[in-house]
């Protein structure tokens, strides 16, 4: 068979070099060959253009001391066989394998047979070397085919492509692209976005690797980079380069905010992004399936910037601190809920297109911490209100900002000094290191106390407080309560007997389950809280007996003194 015309027909239709082929084919039968005739033999295989096939060759070394016989021979061996050789010299003998070639085959083990030590007219390829040879040429032929692919796609990465669903694996699409399928993986799909196999796909080339296995060609619609190339290819502006996108952040099937600048006075970038009657913007809309898209003007102004990128919220001030990066943006509080978005969506998206930290505070909010802050600065001594107001007005609205500002920075302000400026300093930071009521810090025994009784079905906050201040300490108070008309009094409750006979069953039902009593176990807690309870009670009234005893005047003792006394007095006139 001649193999010339399977060469350039393979290389026609799978774009493969005739060379790599040749190379396959060699590689191919050799294996083949070294599984039928022994792997310890020095076999080649060199392809012969001119008959078309694949010949192979064993090679034999002339040595005095022969070590491997199927490699070696020794002199007087290659004298028999008729041949004139020196130690060190290499015999080259063909291999006859095919079946056209029985004859050629059983010539050459007649005359060299015993010098090879292969029997070659009986030793042809079996279904298992010709199974291997198919694999081989299966396999270089694959590996050929994706360097090809991956030398035509590696410098395109950040083109557009537009393909054809193919499947589905695991999540991931499989893109026909013609020459090859890629892939798009579940991470760089958007969310609401769904398909089936023959539907037309647009997408970005992330990236092109060398696989084995696996499409090398790896597509995505969920990175940002999308929202340029889709603008590029609708507006004629960006594509020439007159109007510059500048930032995109983007949360992909929801939300997209893209900055956009233009180099040309006379065009509106926001306008030429937008088209007439939103016709741009929309074709991009619709590509994405209906992800919301805000354009925004981009100005080197970083607080006007971030006014823009916050929109459609308006702000009513800015305030910027430049070493941590980060701006307070001061909203109307009707704006508030707007500038923030659903789930925090317009400013979280807003910090990603500009690059800042961004805090969103209402007026409202801003008037209750400048209070706050006012009024525990003004308990330290040497502060004053104009010092407070004069710090607040330029733009020191937080404690924060006061406690972290530089001593020689604030001793520049009017109306402040070195020395004032320490104590301010000094001031908002034991503030801000006092324990936040209601953290772990600040609480109290009672609190802990009272948090326990929330703990009780259908006790509140507000109840609980209750409660405590009326002497039911803990839940064992209330559960051992025998008095349903005095709980619910003591509760803040009023007449509602049945919600005290609530709270009551359960705290009993509460302190079974923390404490795993039974019903036995529980009433023999009860005895013994109450027990408690009479003891400390005798305790109590034997110590206030004792300190009323001591308060009183000993009139026992006055009385019986008193009439010596007064005998006394009389003898003493009598005399």
């Amino acid at each position: 068979m001649n193999l010339n015309s399977v060469i350039e027909e393979v290389g026609r239709t799978k774009g493969i070099d005739k060379s790599i082929l040749v190379e396959t084919l060699e590689a191919a039968i050799l294996t083949a060959a070294r599984r039928t005739y022994g792997a310890q033999r020095e076999i080649e295989a060199e392809y012969n253009e001119e008959s078309g096939e694949v010949q192979l060759f064993q090679i034999i070394t002339v040595s005095d001391d022969v070590e491997n016989p199927y490699r070696e021979v020794s002199v007087e061996e290659v004298r028999e066989a008729g041949f004139e050789a020196e130690p060190g010299d290499e015999l080259l003998f063909q291999i006859f394998y095919r079946e056209d070639d029985k004859e050629k085959a059983k010539a050459q083990d007649k005359r060299y047979g015993k010098l090879l030590k292969l029997d070659s007219y009986n030793s042809t390829f079996g279904r298992i070397a010709a199974q291997t040879a198919k694999q081989v040429i299966i396999q270089r032929v694959r590996e050929a085919e994706r360097d090809i692919i991956y030398d035509e796609y590696k410098d395109t990465v950040g083109d557009m492509v537009i393909g054809r669903v193919r499947r589905f694996e695991k999540g991931n699409i499989i893109v026909d692209l013609g020459r090859t399928d890629a892939i798009l993986p579940r991470r760089e799909q958007t969310p609401r976005e769904s398909y089936r196999p023959g539907d037309r796909l647009q997408a970005m080339i992330k990236e092109v690797q060398k696989s084995s296995r696996d499409p090398q060609v790896v597509l995505t619609r969920a990175d940002p980079m999308l929202l340029l190339k889709l603008f590029e290819q609708e507006v004629p502006e960006i594509h020439e380069g007159a109007v510059r996108i500048v930032a995109v952040a983007r949360e992909p099937g929801v939300r997209t905010k893209v900055a956009v600048y233009s180099r040309d006075s006379d065009v509106d970038p926001v306008g030429a992004c937008v088209g007439m009657r939103g016709s741009r913007v929309q074709a991009v809309v619709q590509e994405l399936r209906g992800e919301k898209i805000d354009i925004v003007p981009y100005v080197e102004d970083t607080a006007r910037f971030v006014c823009n990128a916050i929109s459609p919220a308006e702000v009513a001030k800015v305030l910027i601190d430049e070493s941590n990066m980060t701006m307070e943006l001061i909203v109307p509080d009707d704006q508030l809920s707007l500038a923030i978005g659903r789930g925090g969506q317009n400013v979280r998206l807003a910090a990603q297109l500009t690059g800042w930290n961004l805090d969103i505070i209402s007026e409202t909010r801003l008037k209750n911490m400048m209070a706050e802050s006012r009024a525990q600065l003004l308990e330290f001594e040497g502060i004053t209100e104009d010092m407070v107001d004069t710090l607040f007005t330029l733009g020191y609205n937080k404690l924060e900002h006061m406690a972290h500002a530089a001593a020689p920075e604030l001793a520049q302000i009017p109306g402040l000094n070195a020395e004032s400026a320490a104590r301010i300093i000094a001031a908002a930071a034991e503030i801000l290191a006092r324990p936040a009521p209601g953290s772990p810090e600040a609480m109290t025994e009672a609190d802990y106390e009272r948090k326990a009784l929330e703990e009780i079905r259908g006790v509140g906050t507000k109840v609980a407080a209750s409660l405590h201040d009326s002497g039911y300490i803990t839940v064992e108070h209330i559960a051992f309560a025998e008095d349903a008309s005095k709980l619910a009094e003591a509760a803040g409750l009023g007449k509602n007997v049945k919600k005290a006979k609530q709270i009551l069953s359960a705290a009993e039902d509460h302190l079974k389950r923390e404490l795993e009593l039974d019903d036995e176990a529980f009433e023999a807690r009860r005895a013994e809280f109450k027990a408690a309870q009479a003891e400390g009670a005798e305790s109590t009234d034997e110590a206030e007996a004792t300190e009323t005893q001591e308060e009183q005047p000993a009139t026992a003792g006055d009385e019986a003194a008193q009439p010596a006394e007064a005998t006394k007095s009389d003898d003493e006139e009598d005399a």
